[in-house]
């Protein structure tokens, strides 16, 4: 049942060819913890250009990731972002800001929403390309895991708009699904704390935000919510991973046998 459900997120959260059987999808949007379970793949797929960090130059690492994002996940999650930016700048009522969302021309919201994060994204892409390669996969990877621990946040405490994917995926669920989903991204979050811990962490944080938030001015949470939520986790929990691995190193730990922990001090 949850690899059902991992293949349904990554069917919907990534490129990858897995994962669009109703069954899958079925397995999916009742199990919010396939989200963050799927960020680890997806964030392995995209960390693969940080592997050269040291080697190439780092503005070439850091647009080797932008690409690897479009690459990997499409463009879905960033028309979320944008259709947000139209609706965050509608004066008017709820039911005005969702039909700002629907409609398909580009206004300037969704302009500076986009640009704004992409921006955010490279610089802090290009702070990640300057550490060393194990390091830097590991920002990466607890960043999407947190991204999509965000996604897994708002389908648990999330209240819906209107029918559509929202309404779907947090029908069934609620706050103590929760649990599961920050418990399979613990992993990522102590391979190397404090940095990784800031990164994943950011994901809930910024998930009950966006969720008051649209619960003012939306009417709810739909679909381009949490695409948002997931563009918006990722860009700011690389720029609190770096800036928290720069301020105060970390520790590296990695499973050892059944129960211990081998860890180290790096700086």
């Amino acid at each position: 049942m949850v690899l059902t459900a991992v293949r349904g997120a990554l069917g919907f959260l990534s490129r990858l060819p897995v994962g669009h059987s109703e069954r899958a999808w079925e397995a999916f949007v009742g199990t919010p913890a396939a989200f963050p379970l799927a960020g680890y793949v997806v964030g392995g797929l995209m960390a693969l250009p940080f592997l050269t960090a040291g080697l190439l130059p780092a503005p070439v690492v850091a647009a080797a990731y932008l690409g690897s994002v479009v690459l990997v996940t499409g463009v879905n999650h960033a028309d979320g972002l944008a259709d947000l930016g139209d609706a965050a700048v509608v004066h008017g009522d709820p039911a005005e800001r969702r039909d700002a969302m629907r409609d398909t021309t580009v206004g300037v919201g969704a302009v500076l929403a986009l640009g704004t994060v992409l921006l955010a994204l490279a610089l802090a892409a290009l702070a990640v390309a300057g550490l060393r390669p194990l390091i830097a996969v590991a920002l990466v990877l607890a960043a999407e895991v947190g991204a999509k621990l965000a996604m897994a946040t708002l389908a648990c405490i999330g209240r819906p708009s209107h029918d559509g994917f929202g309404s779907t995926v947090i029908a069934g669920n609620g706050p103590r699904r929760l649990v599961a989903s920050l418990a399979v991204a613990v992993p990522a979050a102590v391979v190397a704390v404090p940095a990784t811990a800031i990164a994943v962490i950011t994901g809930p944080l910024i998930a009950v935000g966006l969720s008051r938030w649209a619960d003012r001015q939306l009417g709810g949470v739909g679909g381009d919510v949490f695409g948002a939520a997931n563009e918006l986790t990722r860009a700011v929990a690389l720029h609190a991973s770096v800036a928290m691995w720069s301020l105060f190193g970390g520790v590296w730990s990695v499973p050892v046998g059944r129960w211990g922990v081998l860890a180290w001090t790096l700086s």
